[in-house]
This record gives structure tokens, sequence and C-alpha cells, in this order.
């Protein structure tokens, strides 16, 4: 019988779920509750399934988002998640059914481009999608850092730390996630689900998480600038002396000194001996908000969000530049979405991008255009690494400052 790609119905989505569960290894069965919660959240006019008879042997799904882009602005996305074949079917070309489907559909509504989080790398640069963000975690042994806890104490003076349940959060985190998010390339809004889910007040895939502690920064006026979410293990050695771990699920603020402020707050903790960070940007100031930097051990490193242009010149105007100047790219795409020759005019107040028939300056791959759009790599890199090609002397070079950002690009959340 032959494998038939479609959307999912309603009556479907049950066993679109069970794919989804199949196909990331959990063998658990999907509980009627959290199968209610996602299909009241999904568009299944982007949720496709692969069928074989009655049985859903692959899944995709695909919502707008607002992805931050340098320069502040938030662009709307297709991004994209729950892509899954099962074991007994691939090799049959459903994924690419699947992509190639959602990705056109992506362009035909005007979104500029489409991102998602790999579960495996080798999958996506197949499809034009290139690393555009990394993330990186350490853990703090809190007693090398070298601070006192007792002489904690937050960096203005009439601000505080305060420590809110998950209804608070949920009410206050919103607003105050939509103003960090501009201030951080590579940032996504969180929607309501989000929140009810990061907050214990819906399981996920059905099972609830760990009971979270929740601080919020208030400035003297009141104001929120901060925000941090983390559990605690409860562990104690053998002799009866506390052996506890913090690991953050999320912390982010609006300046340098809030985000110190909160990471000091959390090595002060009684009990703690070690402060897990969870997901930072791989340039995160946070070891050297210690005394001793050397108590933050690096964990691992690694790429997360995948960028896939869909629209360049739409694109490459929404974000601004590290100086002015021109560049002419030679953008290479076998999807027909995004290719062509493009002239940019930038400057760090903006840019205009037009098709020419100039000669190019730099010849690449849409993937590899991907990675350049974020900040996070870079021209020479790239050229190096071959995904890049020097038409013109100089070009590179004049590409480097352009593309520059002064901050890595930073995703710290999943979808």
């Amino acid at each position: 019988m032959s494998v038939e790609v479609r959307t999912v119905t309603e009556a479907e989505f049950a066993d679109w779920q069970r794919a989804v569960h199949t196909g990331f290894l959990n063998a658990a069965p999907v509980p009627p509750e959290v199968v209610e919660a996602r299909l009241a959240q999904a568009d299944l006019t982007r949720t496709q399934g692969a069928f074989d008879g009655d049985r859903c042997v692959a899944t995709y799904r695909s919502f707008r988002q607002e992805l931050t882009v340098p320069g502040g602005a938030a662009v709307a996305v297709d991004a994209v998640s729950g892509v899954t074949v099962t074991a007994s079917h691939r090799g049959r070309g459903l994924l690419k059914q699947m992509i190639t489907r959602d990705l056109a559909a992506a362009r035909e509504r005007g979104e500029v481009l489409a991102d998602l989080v790999a579960a495996e790398h080798r999958i996506y640069g197949r499809f034009g999608f290139g690393r555009a963000t990394r993330t990186a975690s350490w853990t703090i042994d809190v007693p090398r850092t070298g601070l006192d806890p007792r002489r904690w104490a937050p960096h203005e003076e009439g601000a505080r730390i305060d420590l809110v349940d998950g209804a608070e959060v949920r009410k206050l985190g919103p607003a105050f996630h939509d103003r960090w998010r501009v201030l951080q390339p590579g940032a996504i809004d969180l929607d309501e689900r989000w929140w009810r889910v990061s907050t214990g007040a819906e399981p996920s895939d059905g099972d609830r998480r760990p009971e979270a502690f929740h601080a919020v920064y208030r400035s003297a006026a009141g104001v929120i600038e901060g925000q941090a979410t983390y559990t605690v293990d409860g562990k104690w050695s053998d002799a009866k002396q506390p052996a506890n771990s913090v690991t953050v699920g999320r912390l982010s603020a609006t300046s340098a000194a809030v985000e110190r402020a909160l990471w000091r707050f959390l090595c002060s903790l009684d009990w703690v001996v070690e402060v897990r960070t969870g997901r930072r940007a791989p340039d995160d100031l946070m070891p050297y908000y210690l005394p001793d930097p050397r108590a933050a051990r690096v964990q691992g490193v690694a790429d997360f969000l995948w960028v896939r242009i869909l629209d360049t010149a739409r694109a490459l105007e929404a974000r601004t530049y590290g100086v002015p100047g021109a560049l002419v790219l030679d953008v290479r795409d076998g999807a027909g979405l995004a290719g062509g020759r493009y002239r940019l005019d930038a400057s760090p107040e903006g840019a205009v991008c037009v098709p020419t028939s100039q000669g190019a300056d730099l010849t690449l791959g849409v993937d590899a255009l991907g990675s350049l759009y974020l900040g996070d790599e870079t021209p020479t890199r790239l050229a190096l690494l071959g995904a890049v090609a020097e038409e013109r002397a100089g070009a590179l070079a004049r590409a480097e400052a352009l593309f520059h950002t002064p901050r890595r690009p930073w995703c710290p959340d999943m979808f």
C-alpha cells in the first residue's frame, strides 16, 4: 500500500501525536488531556502526516512565529516543529514531501524565512537551512566562585528580587518577555500555552515538570527587569551536609547589571553547592560575573536554531548592519525559493536589497546565507569551509564588517 502525505484532520490528530512520540522514541501513550491541549493550539492546515493505510508514520507541523533579528525588528517566520519519520518508513522521501510543501506555502504566505531546532545536524542542510545560533551550558562550582553570599544585594538601591508563584509568572512574564526579546537577536515570541506548560499549569507530553522556583528582579520603580526560573534537587551527603544543585530553566534580563544580580542571587542560595546554567549564548558573560570565572565549567556547546531564507530581499532588508556598505550576493537555492543575484545596500539604520544583473561579490548557498543572517557565523569562516566563494577581492572583508553583530545571537527556547 502506498503512503499518502496529507494535512491531518481533527479525528486523526491523536494518532498523529502518537506518531510524534514514536518518532522521538517515546513509547508512552499520549494522555487524552495532552492531545486535547495540543489540538486546541494546532493549526491543522499546517499539520501534515504521512499515512500508511490509517496509521500515521511521519509527522510535521509549522506555525507562525516572531524572530528578533539584528536591529530589533520582529520578523514573521514559519516555525517548524514535530518532525518525525517512523523507523519502519525511513528512506522513502516522506520528510522531503512534507517540508517542500510547507516551505512553498510559507513563501506564498509572505513569510521571509523558516526556522527550527534540529534534533540531528545532518538532516536540514539539504533543505536550505543553515546553523544560525549556538547554545552553551556551564556548571558553577559555588564554593569556588569567591562570592560571599551574606553580602549579596541587587545592584540598584531600592531594587529587589522576589520569589513569585507560577500564577504570578503567567501574569507578569509575557509582557516582560516581549520587552526583553527585542533586545536579543535570535529570541522568539512565546505563546500562552508555553507559559502554562513552563509554570506547571499544564502537563507536557503527560509529565508535569518538576516544581520550579520563580524569581523576578524589580527595579526601585517596581518595574520587572529580570526573571529566572530554577529547580533544586534536594541532595544531602552521607555526612548530612547539604549538596544541592540548582538547574536554571531560564534566566533573562534587560541589562548586564540585572543579569549579574540574578546569577549572584542563585549562587547565594543556602545549601546550594552547584548551579547548572541551562542553555545560554556561547559568548555569555555569566562566568565573568564571578570573582573567579574558572568556577564556571563549560559543559557543552552545540548548534541550536537553524534558519532557512525564503525571501532573500525582504529578509536582508529586515535587519540592520554593522557599517555602511554594499554587496552583490549570488544566492544559490536548489528549491527555487530564494535564489538569485541581489544588491544589498546596507547601513546601521537599515538596508535596501533588490535583484541585480551586476557581477557578484560573493557566491553562496541559501544555507550559508541562513548561517550568516543573525550574525553567529562569519563570511570568512564559511569561505574557509567552502560554503562562500569570494568573487571580487575585498568582498569577504566588506561582508565581515556588514554582517558583524556586537553580541552573538541567542535563542534560549525550544519549540
